[in-house]
């Protein structure tokens, strides 16, 4: 005789809701245009450029970051459009979660780098895969800026305000 079990599986709307809980969306302040969006998936590490024509939404362009690079991008979008302090970006990259005692170390430890000239040495890393990033975020027409022993600040570039199909969108 065969056993038959039976299984209740998730309903539709309790796994759009999970998956929902992992996407931040960013219109970065009015900054692109009208009905576009940035979409970022916090678990596979996709952003996606997305925009709405015709009442159907469209991918513009999208980029699969690893998580080190993740844990600069973040900072940047949250930060946007201020700078986000080289401090924020080591505490980020090194550790992850972010908070205001884990910054004012690593706000610490990188003045104590720059007064003893170790200050390259100890950002290098930070640096690598701030060139990475900088180099995905092309596609989307967003730019990132050094400032200088201050920190980095993104910028979108005058491509982004007119609209792009998605065939001229490098993905």
């Amino acid at each position: 005789m065969q056993v038959v079990a039976y299984c209740e599986e998730k309903t539709t709307r309790d796994n759009v809701e999970q998956v929902a809980e992992g996407i931040r969306h960013f219109s970065l302040q009015d900054a692109l245009p009208t009905g576009h969006k940035l979409a970022l998936n916090m678990a596979l590490g996709t952003l996606s450029y997305l925009s709405l024509e015709n009442e159907a939404p469209q991918l513009v362009a999208q980029q699969q970051f690893t998580d080190s690079e993740m844990s600069i991008l973040l900072p940047l979008l949250d930060s946007y459009p201020y700078y986000c302090p080289y401090e924020v970006l080591y505490a980020s990259f090194y550790n992850g979660n972010v908070n205001d005692i884990i910054v004012a170390r690593c706000r610490q430890r990188l003045q104590m780098a720059m007064d003893i000239g170790t200050w390259d040495q100890e950002m290098r890393p930070v640096r690598n895969v701030l060139s990475r990033t900088r180099l995905k975020l092309r596609a989307f027409g967003l730019n990132v800026s050094s400032i200088l022993e201050t920190g980095c600040i993104l910028r979108v570039t005058p491509t982004t305000s007119s609209v792009q199909s998605p065939r001229q969108a490098k993905v």
